[in-house]
This record gives structure tokens, sequence and C-alpha cells, in this order.
């Protein structure tokens, strides 16, 4: 960590009110805001990824939101590599790097010693016979080879898969024992901030905010997406899109695409708070009683860390 600037996170699960502590942090540190969601990326995601507007930045920079097409793929890897190269170009202009979102391994790829299994050499041999086999043959390989790596990889995406198939036969090993050593060493001094409030009044939140996206237009925002034929694609499995589409396919009501964006929702909040609790060196906060000892106690490490 020589000479490496130091970095503020701002974690915790959906609609805990995030956003708002990291404008105010930002304003009183003279930081910019890096995108933590690995859907925000995504350009015509905006709704149903609660997706900072404008008027709601205040004047602060926010990076890394908009620049994908729905279409593209994007992976960890790819975001370690952009984050970097932007807290490097905030720290530069004597401006505090601060990574806002829910995305917990984005960001611990971030701040922690991650090599990805997708930085690997290649075999041409393996890839010439993997290329002989069909996206559906391809997807059954993998999911025999390594079972958790096929779960987290769309079946029709192929590049993925090949990469993930390719990594089991060179190294003998699966994905989850090559990384399981990885991630414990700082790369940046950084400082963690955990946001976490009872869980009904989470769950409530939650259900509160799916019924202010579908008064927004979330139904119009997905609809665009299903009429452009944008599908099977990895932006579209996000919460909020997938059930949507599950409606207008007619595969189930609109009332009953809510209430399973919904659950799928509070699903995700837990997930995402054992994953935080379990991977990263965090300081918890309640963000409505604790937001000046929260900037008070920042100004302090960023003093202790000139």
């Amino acid at each position: 960590m020589n000479n490496k600037p130091a970095v503020i996170a701002i974690v915790g699960p959906t609609a805990v009110g995030k956003t708002a502590l990291s404008i105010e942090l930002a304003k009183a540190c003279n930081g910019e805001i890096i995108n933590g969601d690995s859907m925000q990326i995504y350009r015509e995601l905006s709704i149903g990824t609660a997706k900072i507007m404008e008027e709601e930045m205040d004047g602060i920079p926010h990076h890394l939101l908009d620049i994908k097409d729905p279409t593209d793929s994007f992976s960890v890897a790819e975001y370690q590599k952009l984050v970097r190269d932007k807290i490097e170009d905030i720290a530069s202009r004597g401006k505090l790097p601060i990574i806002v979102g829910g995305t917990g391994l984005y960001i611990q790829s971030v701040l922690y010693d991650f090599r990805f299994t997708e930085q690997q050499k290649t075999d041409d041999k393996i890839i010439e016979e993997l290329e002989k086999l069909s996206p559906e043959e391809l997807y059954a390989r993998l999911e025999k080879s390594d079972p958790e790596a096929a779960q987290e990889i769309h079946p029709n995406n192929v590049q993925r898969i090949v990469r993930a198939i390719e990594r089991v036969e060179l190294t003998g090993k699966q994905k989850n024992e090559i990384e399981q050593n990885q991630g414990h060493e700082r790369v940046y001094p950084h400082y963690i901030i955990g946001l976490s409030i009872d869980r009904d009044i989470l769950y409530e939140r939650i259900n509160k905010r799916v019924d202010i996206m579908m008064e927004k237009g979330l139904l119009d925002e997905v609809k665009r997406l299903h009429a452009n034929g944008i599908r099977d694609v990895q932006a579209i499995q996000a919460i909020g899109y997938k059930e949507i589409y599950a409606y207008l396919d007619g595969d189930i009501s609109l009332e009953t695409a809510i209430e399973k964006l919904k659950q799928n929702s509070r699903r995700y909040a837990k997930r995402q708070l054992t994953y935080f609790r379990n991977k990263m060196d965090i300081h918890w906060y309640n963000p409505f009683l604790d937001s000046e000892r929260i900037i008070k106690e920042i100004i302090g490490y960023l003093q202790d860390n000139k």
C-alpha cells in the first residue's frame, strides 16, 4: 500500500440510505463518488436500479454510471481495473475517492488483492475442442465440472463459459478453490462504512421503494427494453427487470410481478448483509442516527492517513 491513496467505501443493503449519506460525506470531505453497483453501469436501466438522478447529485461528480449498453457483458475483473484507474485519477486531483454501492464482490475486488481466474493463460487445444460444442453443450459441461461457477454465468454467455471450463481443465481446481485464499490483503488504505437498520424497517423501505419505482415508470422502462428485443443478456437478469419481463412475456400477472420484485429485493438485501459481514472489515452505523459521527470519524481517519 506504499503511496496508495486512501479510499472510503459506503456499503449496505438496497434501500438502506447509501446515496444520501454519500452526498453528505462527499461535500464534507471534498470527495467524488464511484459507482459500486453492478447494474448501474448500464444505460437505460435507471429506475429499476435506483440510479441517482443528476439533480440528486447536488454538484458532486459521479463516475462509472451509464458506461455500458444493456446488451454488453461486464465482469468483476473489468470493474476492478476501471475503478482502480478512477481512484488514481480522483486522488491525483486532490479529491477523496468514495465508492458507494451494494455489490460486495465488486467493491471487495478493488480494495483487496483479488486476482481473477479470468486472467489466465489459454490452451489452444482446449479452445479448439470447446469451439466445436454448442452453447447448451458448453454450459452442461461447465455445470458438471464447476457447478458453482455455472450458477454465476448466464447460459448464453459463451465467452465466460469457455473461460470457466478452461480454468478447471488447466488448473484442476474449481473457481471457489482458486479464489478462496485471495481477497485478504489490502491494496489501498481504506475505511468501509457499513449501513444497517432494523430488518423490519429495511423491508418496509424496500417495499415502498418498489411502489415508488412503479409510480416513476419502471413498467415503461422495462417495456422499452422488451420492445427492442433485449433479452437473454446479463443486464436483464437484474432484480426489477426479470420480474417485469415475466409479466410482459405473459407468464405472470403484473400484481404477481410486483410482489416477486419486492420479495426478491428483500432476499437480495439479506444476502448483501451476509456477504458484507463475512467478507470485509466494516465499521457499521445506522444512517439515520449516525451521519454526523460517520463524517467526524472519516475526517479523523483521513487526517491519520495523510
